[in-house]
């Protein structure tokens, strides 16, 4: 099981501030949205949680996705990265 949050793809934060992925992949302000459209291209399973925050940005509730994914997390975060950027 990965957890994804919406700020792993944030071109406008920092690696420090928790952006995980490169930025020439990142998008500006990312939304669960986003991710469910790219697992679903990628036909992955997921569960969604809205009502979750980024444990650095507990102030915002901005959701997080649960992927059932045999490949590492990194992986998993450029494949999405690549799917929304695709749109």
């Amino acid at each position: 099981m990965i957890i994804i949050y919406p700020q792993y793809f944030d071109k406008n934060l920092t690696l420090s501030e928790g952006r995980k992925i490169p930025k020439h992949l990142a998008i500006k302000e990312p939304s669960l949205n986003d991710i469910i459209k790219a697992l679903k291209k990628l036909k992955l399973q997921y569960t969604s949680e809205k009502n979750k925050s980024y444990p650095k940005r507990w102030y915002e509730k901005s959701g997080r996705v649960l992927v059932e994914n045999k490949k590492n997390k990194r992986e998993t975060l450029k494949e999405i990265a690549n799917k929304i950027n695709e749109n």
